[in-house]
């Protein structure tokens, strides 16, 4: 307990989505251990898969400008002066993220058979599960932002291990020990989300006014609208990716494409649990300085400890790829290996300060850029260095994507990178990174 108390609510937000990380890993790994055939756990994955296909984009929207509103908005300027008074805020947004979900789970049901695009849906029998457990879920992701908004990371890591810990039995106990079918698993999962529920019922009587409001919510989903695209842009990128692949290789191109195609997960995690940890730090003008500094102190953490562990797997990717998957996944390793360059852009955070300062916009805007000039740059490389060229067409207009909004916040908002970005500890880091790799690439050295 004494080291939880030293939490804050960035390392809190932080923990809370490694553990739900390595929670769904672990429920993986165990079904690949267990006698389940690769078909049943196809399914179980696929099911996954669309559930998060058809909500992450706005579901990451509404909750990323609900933060930056919470403590400054048009409609309730009383409240936002008095921070322990009860939120109309967070009971509609709660209304405004199940609306969402329930249209969602309506148009997943009546149009169902769209899903037959993804190879093995049409051979899923518990389709109307998937649906359902997405329509139950999302509104549950603003339990942790509620206790990151109230000010209590220590009740947001006990939240986390609680029901991780629950959903890792309930969703893996059923198929793997008691031998019942994989549709367990997503009443599992479904079982999860109504506690989830619950646990949200709770604190929104403690922390929400039921008042609805439709001013709120009309302001909440317009400033939550350009997130909402920009999510929904950069999540099909890889999408956009895979069709490129597949439009000019066969089958087992594409396969190796996609193996290699990932990046480090912790490095998306603990930048995500930052940026949205900070963007109700920017509620009010006289805020922003500090919030800058926050920024750019816990961001040269992150290098500290995320650019090493980068750097650590450039140098033994290859030898992973040839004792996990074999000698002829080698090119899937120089696609990773490529992809390990995104921490590059990941750990420079100008699109926080413009969505807490509720310039969503252009944020969208340079979505849009990316998307054209990734498409353009990809159907380029691809020519002259095949899927590693499609892969390093990504890492490069991600960091372009990053340098146009800091351009932005410089001479729009005139606000200093120096301000947010501990600029020479993330130079050294980032030459060293491209070091590594340009010694590895040209063979230098050598690690099998």
């Amino acid at each position: 307990m004494t080291i939880l108390k030293k939490i804050s609510n960035i390392g809190s937000l932080q923990t809370f989505q490694i553990l739900r990380f390595t929670t769904f890993l672990l429920i993986s790994v165990i079904f690949a251990r267990s006698g389940l055939t690769v078909e049943e756990i196809g399914y179980y994955e696929l099911s996954l898969f669309i559930a998060s296909a058809v909500s992450f984009f706005w579901v990451n929207g509404l909750i990323q400008s609900l933060l930056p509103l919470y403590n400054s908005n048009r409609t309730f300027r009383v409240h936002s002066a008095n921070k322990r008074s009860k939120s109309p805020e967070l009971f509609n947004a709660f209304l405004l993220i199940s609306a969402f979900s329930f249209l969602a789970f309506i148009f997943c049901s009546l149009f169902q058979r769209a899903f037959h695009v993804f190879d093995g849906v049409k051979d899923v029998t518990f389709m109307n599960l998937v649906f359902l457990y997405m329509l139950l879920s999302n509104p549950g992701h603003l339990v942790e932002y509620i206790y990151l908004l109230k000010n209590r990371p220590v009740d947001l890591i006990i939240y986390g291990f609680s029901t991780f810990a629950i959903q890792l039995i309930i969703v893996t106990v059923p198929v793997v020990i008691m031998g019942y079918p994989v549709e367990l698993a997503i009443w599992g999962l479904i079982v999860i989300s109504v506690i989830r529920l619950f646990w949200l019922a709770l604190l929104l009587k403690r922390h929400a006014r039921f008042r609805v409001s439709a001013g709120f919510m009309k302001e909440h989903a317009s400033l939550g609208l350009p997130l909402i695209m920009s999510s929904l842009l950069s999540g099909s990128a890889q999408y956009i990716d895979g069709i490129i692949i597949s439009a000019s290789y066969d089958a087992a191109v594409f396969a190796l494409f996609r193996y290699g195609a990932r990046e480090f997960p912790l490095v998306i995690l603990m930048a995500n649990g930052l940026s949205n940890a900070m963007l109700p730090e920017f509620s009010t003008k006289d805020k922003v300085n500090t919030a800058l500094r926050t920024i750019k102190i816990r961001s040269g953490r992150l290098m500290h400890l995320l650019f090493p562990l980068s750097i650590l797997l450039l140098l033994f990717s290859r030898t992973i790829y040839i004792n996990l998957f074999g000698t002829e996944f080698l090119p899937s390793a120089y696609v990773f290996m490529v992809y390990l360059l995104l921490v590059m852009s990941r750990l420079v955070f100008p699109q926080t300060i413009l969505i807490g300062l509720k310039k969503t916009r252009i944020v969208l805007i340079a979505s849009l850029f990316e998307i054209i000039l990734n498409v353009s740059l990809s159907l380029c490389l691809i020519r002259y260095y095949g899927i590693v060229g499609v892969a390093v067409a990504t890492a490069v207009i991600f960091l372009v994507e990053k340098a146009l909004l800091v351009a932005y916040n410089y001479f729009s908002l005139k606000i200093n990178p120096c301000e947010y970005i501990p600029l020479g500890v993330y130079i050294l880091y980032s030459a060293m990174m491209i070091l590594v790799f340009f010694i590895i690439d040209q063979g230098i050295i050598s690690i099998y």
